[in-house]
């Protein structure tokens, strides 16, 4: 055989064996269809089972759907779903600002590994929701007691965070911007804050959770508005279907926010999202 043939056969026998994986890697580079179709089957399995079980205990998606479409009618979902991003948003604002704040003044001013270590160990032994009904009897069931809880949920991921980022900056770094003279100022712009950035988006996106679940508490033990109100309210005279519109609703905006926030870090720090890749 000729050096012709034998290259023709190898060019043939190749471009073969990329024909036949192409579909391969077809299926392995679309996370996204194998999810939308898990998705997909968990809801139909839900809607054929969900009708043979009591429906005060359970409920199936189509009327799930229908009573979000009644309390959308009614007005009645858009009152208290604003009732809680008001609450929601108010206590993430106070945790961001106080959080970063407190994290960077320690980080830079202070040795405090042993009090996060404290805090670290306390978090796991003691839930904080136990501080919550302390809360509610110290500052009243109103907006006050609210944002407070929420505040306490979220302020320590975003400390802890911040702190460690901080900590974590490469002394190389460091050395070389004062090795050039950078004042204080300009070493927090150029070099800290931006080697900061990633433990602080992962701080703020454990925060936006435990935000949630807070905010939900708070309600749980006011139930005077917000989605918790809805969840207690229709759980105690037994319409699964509503009680868990506000539920979905509260994971929704769960997913949507970690999304949204991902997305602002990848704006704000490009570097990290392309080391990523």
């Amino acid at each position: 055989m000729s050096n012709t043939e034998t290259t023709s056969a190898a060019a043939q026998m190749a471009a073969s064996e990329r024909k036949a994986s192409r579909p391969a890697k077809r299926l392995s580079a679309s996370p996204q269809a194998w999810r939308l179709g898990s998705l997909v089957l968990v809801l139909v399995l839900w809607e054929a089972l969900g009708p043979w079980i009591d429906p005060i205990f359970f409920s199936h998606p189509s009327a799930i759907a229908q009573a979000f479409w009644e309390l959308t009618a009614s007005g009645e979902l858009q009152k208290y779903t604003w009732q809680s991003v008001q609450i929601l948003f108010y206590g993430m604002l106070f945790a961001i600002v106080f959080g970063l704040a407190t994290g960077l003044i320690m980080a830079r001013f202070t040795r405090v590994d042993w009090v996060l270590d404290m805090y670290v160990n306390a978090l796991y032994a003691t839930p904080m929701v136990a501080l919550v009904p302390l809360l509610v009897l110290w500052l009243g069931i109103g907006v006050v007691a609210k944002v407070t809880v929420v505040f306490l949920f979220a302020f320590f991921p975003i400390l802890i965070n911040t702190y460690q980022g901080v900590k974590n900056v490469d002394p190389g770094l460091i050395e070389v911007a004062r090795s050039f003279n950078s004042p204080e100022r300009r070493l927090w712009i150029d070099v800290m804050l931006p080697s900061a950035v990633p433990y602080i988006a992962a701080g703020v996106r454990l925060a936006i959770g435990r935000a949630l679940v807070g905010m939900v508490i708070a309600e749980f033990y006011t139930a005077i508005s917000g989605l918790g109100y809805m969840v207690t309210r229709y759980t105690h005279i037994f319409q699964m279907d509503k009680t868990m519109v506000p539920v979905i609703l509260l994971m929704f905006m769960g997913v949507v926010l970690t999304a949204a926030l991902k997305q602002v870090e990848a704006r704000i720090a490009p570097w990290n999202h392309a080391a990523k890749r």
